[in-house]
């Protein structure tokens, strides 16, 4: 972790989102912070009050005395802030004007625009927090479903940098203990030096292979799950979507092909998050607009992690039906035989497992219900169950835990091939940096920049 930085110039940022709204808040942060907004309060010296408190008053333009708006000021000092630096938070009335007029006053006085997640930065670089701590953060403010907001909140509380930071802890005893032995040959055999390691080696990657058993659930909390609601035109696709929204997002009309793109849409099923995607019916058209609409449909499939095949009940079994269901046979799918209010003609013998079927009626709401349930024990399993597990559940961690994985199998060839401990070590070495950056310890510099440019601005 990088040492605690305590000179940086004054930040400023509007921290609430654009638009009308009860209040808006302008944060600062830095060693300025308090003096700059002193300068445009008229209230209680901001600069003697207490830490941690929240002032009344006015802010005034310093040039014209005018009144821009009557605010309360939280004053934070450091280091018990977000930053660990001073910090000022003034709470304005909700609005557009108002709270860009109080931030245009701020950076007129010297304090500079914060860059896209600096507020975070400044707490990751002055040892507030590790990066999977940041990261979490953000997690948490795009969290979805309550479990998705409950594993963001295990790792703000540093769930998974203990465990990362206990693992390379591990690791180093057992690298420091093998050069001892390497300098000092006369206390200790290769054969002994060369076991520690391999041990080591194994129960490392265990713990690893523990966190990557996470990561698929972990990703679904954190994404979503893209699920293709694919089907010939006219047989109840749009209607699902609506239903699953509550709300009338799609056009439905009994004139087929009346989709001609892709709509997306997030929906929290049961504790999963289905980023479901609506697609045009898949026929053969001549229509060059509804044929691109059917071109992404097959595209979406592709890319899809889970597919909704809804099928037209009343109606007997179609070559668009067979097709779809041969272009969806390697898929995870639910097969969705929907108009069950009309008398059912359509058939599908053997071919699919009544498992993977669902019957259902969009007009009436029959079965909708046990297609959330479908989906909950498809991709949900175990995941309420598993409140103390640590979950893995961005990109980078799981690439990094990848990698370290690959180091520690390294290890573990390198032994059984005999190869000299001086070599051994540095794949133990190599895992030891990949744990590190996965927390910051070892993070190169232009990660870090990148990381948190992806934050929204004022966090």
């Amino acid at each position: 972790m990088a040492t605690t930085i305590t000179e940086y110039d004054t930040i400023a940022a509007i921290s609430t989102p654009p638009g009308e709204g009860a209040i808006s808040i302008v944060r600062l942060s830095g060693e300025g912070a308090i003096k700059t907004a002193q300068q445009l309060f008229k209230g209680k010296d901001l600069t003697q009050v207490p830490t941690h408190t929240i002032n009344y008053g006015h802010i005034l333009d310093p040039d014209s005395k005018a009144v821009v708006d009557e605010v309360m000021v939280s004053v934070l000092r450091a280091p018990k802030t977000y930053t660990r630096e001073d910090m000022v938070e003034i709470n304005c009335h909700g609005g557009i004007v108002p709270t860009n007029r109080i931030l245009q006053l701020l950076l007129g006085l010297g304090a500079r625009l914060a860059e896209p997640g600096e507020f975070t930065k400044r707490a990751f670089l002055n040892g507030r927090v590790d990066l999977t701590q940041a990261e979490s953060v953000m997690d948490l403010i795009r969290a979805k479903t309550d479990r998705a907001m409950q594993v963001a909140v295990d790792q703000l509380d540093g769930d998974l940098r203990r465990l990362i930071t206990n693992l390379r802890q591990e690791i180093i005893e057992v690298l420091a203990q093998v050069e001892v032995n390497i300098d000092y040959p006369e206390y200790d055999t290769d054969q002994m030096t060369t076991q520690m390691l391999q041990e080591k080696a194994q129960q490392v990657l265990a713990k690893v292979d523990e966190l990557l058993q996470t990561a698929s659930q972990g990703k679904v909390l954190r994404e979503g799950l893209a699920t293709a609601i694919v089907g010939r035109p006219n047989v109840g696709k749009s209607s699902l979507l609506n239903h699953m929204l509550h709300e009338d997002k799609a056009i439905v009309t009994d004139v087929a092909g009346t989709t001609r793109d892709v709509l997306e849409e997030y929906v929290n099923v049961r504790g999963v998050p289905l980023k479901l995607i609506d697609t045009a019916g898949i026929r053969d058209t001549e229509d060059k607009v509804e044929k691109i609409g059917v071109e992404r449909s097959r595209k979406a499939i592709t890319q899809a992690d889970l597919i909704l095949l809804v099928m037209d009940a009343s109606q007997p079994l179609t070559p668009e039906d067979q097709d779809l269901l041969a272009a969806t046979a390697d898929k995870r799918r639910l097969v969705i035989l929907n108009k069950q209010d009309l008398p059912v003609k359509l058939t599908l013998g053997d071919t699919i497992a009544e498992a993977d079927i669902v019957r259902t009626s969009i007009t009436t709401g029959a079965g909708v219900a046990a297609l959330d349930t479908k989906i909950a024990d498809i991709f949900a399993g175990g995941i309420d169950n598993s409140q103390s597990t640590v979950m893995v559940s961005n990109a980078r961690q799981i690439g990094l835990l990848r990698q370290a994985k690959a180091s520690l199998n390294s290890v573990l060839a390198g032994i059984a091939a005999g190869m000299p401990i001086d070599l051994v070590q540095i794949d133990m070495t190599a895992a030891w940096d990949k744990l590190g950056e996965i927390t910051g310890d070892a993070a190169p510099d232009e990660l870090i920049t990148q990381l948190f440019s992806q934050f929204c601005l004022g966090k």
